[in-house]
Order: structure tokens, then sequence, then C-alpha cells
């Protein structure tokens, strides 16, 4: 991603969050009162319009997005009625949670960690959603690619508190050596049952048997500069954290968030096969 240049994709996310959240309760599958004012009016209108046909080219891509935001909303709210005492959201993109997810008691301080052009679009966003934006929210400008997350200590960051570390839909993008450094740093200066939960590929994916999305992606990745690069091989995630100083692995694939959000009405919503949600514990 060039450093001027706001993620595309963190646009597009927030689209489809709008556009699952307009429908009635009982059909949607995940609910963001703010994603229709974080994202651009032309993002939204392009989401909307061709949604049938990005479904028809990649089928179950927008069920697992859905099912993906509800189900790190899920967690985060498990995480909040456990005690934990901090939030660090790791490629923030146009994530709400820091402004729509009530904490079961006491004031939770969020770290909104991203990079540094689309961090500044999103506060600006913010500041017209908000006015001012919130005094529990931090705002850490990182590259994954470039910088380490030390500046964290710098603001207000504790590590003798217990965190969920947020990392959704940003692995995919890194190089492997940056997911591996983010994980020994979370692993390094976290306290103690302290969580990770973010989702990945299946390795597979970006070479033999590429979707629809990721082709698109990788076409069109010198204009976005976001190429899909990092993925896990399927049913190695258990050894992959393990190996990493990581305990307590659950991983949710495609079935399972099925069996979970897709019921009712949404019975036959399809959800892509290709990707999985995983947290896990120092």
């Amino acid at each position: 991603m060039k450093d001027t240049q706001i993620s595309t994709t963190a646009l597009g996310i927030a689209a489809m969050r709008a556009i699952e959240s307009e429908k009635p309760p009982e059909v949607r599958i995940c609910y963001d009162p703010f994603a229709r004012q974080l994202t651009s009016t032309g993002f939204y209108l392009l989401s909307k319009l061709f949604a049938g046909y990005g479904e028809k080219r990649a089928p179950g891509t927008q069920g697992f997005i859905v099912c993906r935001c509800r189900y790190f909303d899920d967690y985060l709210q498990q995480c909040l009625k456990g005690g934990i005492a901090q939030v660090v959201i790791l490629g923030a993109g146009l994530d709400s949670r820091a402004y729509r997810v009530e904490s079961a008691g006491g004031e939770v301080k969020y770290f909104e960690v991203d990079q540094p052009a689309t961090q500044k679009s999103k506060i600006e966003r913010i500041r017209r959603v908000f006015g001012t934006p919130p005094a529990n929210v931090v705002y850490v400008p990182v590259d994954f690619n470039e910088e380490s997350l030390d500046k964290l200590h710098s603001c207000g960051y504790d590590r003798s508190q217990r965190t969920v570390f947020l990392w959704e839909g940003v692995t995919y993008y890194l190089q492997p050596a940056a997911v591996d450094a983010t994980l020994a740093w979370i692993r390094s200066n976290s306290a103690a049952r302290s969580a990770i939960l973010f989702d990945y590929i299946d390795a597979e994916a970006l070479t033999l048997r590429q979707r629809g999305e990721i082709k698109r992606m990788q076409r069109y990745r010198g204009i976005t500069g976001e190429g899909l690069i990092f993925g896990i091989e399927k049913g190695q995630i258990q050894t992959f954290l393990g190996e990493r100083g990581f305990q307590n692995v659950v991983d949710a694939d495609a079935d399972e968030l099925r069996r979970l959000y897709c019921t009712g009405l949404n019975r036959d919503r399809a959800v892509a096969g290709v990707y999985s949600i995983v947290h896990a514990e120092t």
C-alpha cells in the first residue's frame, strides 16, 4: 500500500458491514451501526450494486466476512466479561468496536494500530461521526512490514494487564516474517492469559486453487497496494501457534461459522471454506 493511500480493503469491508447491518434483525448476521458513516458513499454504492456479482464470482466470501465480524464481536464480549483490561486492534482499518462494544464494567482502553494513511483518514471520519474521538481510544500508526509494535509502549500500553489482540483481515497481506514478528511481540509483551484472535487463509488457496476474489486482488495489487501473500496450511494452525508459544488454540472453520450463525433464515448462506478464524492465549 502506498504511504498516502487509504486501504481499499478497509473501505470495502466497512461497506459490506453496512449492507448487512441494514437487513432486518432476524436476518442480519452482524450489526455495525457506524459502518455506513465510516465508509465512503462510493464504496458503499458500488458494493451494494455488485454484491450479487461478487458472490457469484467468489461464493461465500461475503458470508465469511459478516460471520467473521460477528465472531470477533462475540469473542471480544466474552473477553470483556472475563476481565480483559486492554484491547489492541491490529490493522484497525475502519473497525468500530471501540465505539460500539460496551465493556462489562469499568473503562477498557483501546489501542488502534494501523498504517498511517488509513489511520489518518479513519480519525477524520471518527471526528465527523462523534466529534471528539473517545478518550479511551489511542491511535498508534505502524507499518507492520517495516516496524515493530514497540511504539505501543510509548502510547500507554501496559504489558502487565491482560489484553486481547484483534487481528481481523490482516495476515493475508503480510510477509511471513511480519506475521512471525507480530506474534513474537505479543508473546513477549503481554500478560499471562492474554489472547489473540485472527483470521487466515488456507495457503493452498493462494497458489493451487485460486478463487475469484483472490485472482482479482492479485491482478489489481499494483493499484491497491494490497496483495494476498500469507497463508497457513490446512490443519496446521495448532502446530503453527504452538511453536510460537501460544496455547488453548481454538480454530473456527467455515463449517463452525455456519453452525453458529447460518441458521433460520440464513440456513442457506454460503461461507467460503478457504478462510478460518483462530484464537489462542499466551
